[in-house]
């Protein structure tokens, strides 16, 4: 079992949200609370460092020891992108990631997490399938894999994680869901 102490926390929020006609995912205010502040309350563990994925101006986030780190080419290249620069900036061996947009993260998902690891990470899958940002890596073959599919031009995340050696986490019949369109943020 992994312990918090050797893990950093990366939350992806570098998105454009074109679906959402450009809205700040971080910003959303769903049940009272911004979704950053939701998805760092599903994770409280003493995790060595906190990481945000952010391309955008960062004034009035909250603060609580994030440290802001922009994708390292230009032009929103999508997620991969955004593993290889919470990679490069990680300042310990095992990087813990998740979207800002989970509509639900299960409590205990980070001990569940540390718990299945294989020799690089642990991966999620949910009642819809693989969840590909959604997971615990080894830094070094993170950094590794996402140089590989940047550079074959085929930056999807689920390339990443197939070119790993993963343990499995299936969180079924539970659905961490995405904020990605209008009428997702009714429900």
């Amino acid at each position: 079992m992994i312990e918090a102490g050797l893990v950093s926390l990366g939350i992806l929020a570098g998105g454009q949200a074109r679906r959402l006609g450009g809205l700040d995912k971080a910003r959303l205010v769903r049940e009272g609370r911004q979704q950053l502040e939701r998805v760092l309350a599903a994770f409280p563990h003493p995790f060595r460092e906190r990481l945000l994925s952010y391309n955008r101006d960062p004034a009035g986030l909250p603060a609580v020891g994030l440290r802001v780190v922009s994708d390292l080419r230009p032009g929103f290249v999508g997620p991969v992108a955004a593993l290889e620069a919470l990679a490069a900036e990680c300042r310990s061996p095992w990087l813990l990631t998740v979207p800002v947009d989970c509509r639900e993260l299960p409590a205990g998902l980070a001990l569940q997490l540390f718990a299945a690891t294989g020799p690089d990470g642990t991966a999620v899958d949910d009642a819809d399938g693989p969840q590909p940002l959604v997971g615990l890596w080894r830094v070094a073959a993170l950094r590794e894999a996402c140089a590989q599919a940047l550079g074959a031009g085929h930056a999807r995340a689920r390339d990443v994680r197939e070119a790993l050696a993963l343990g499995r986490v299936d969180l079924s019949p539970c659905r961490l869901g995405n904020l990605n369109l209008p009428e997702d943020l009714e429900a």
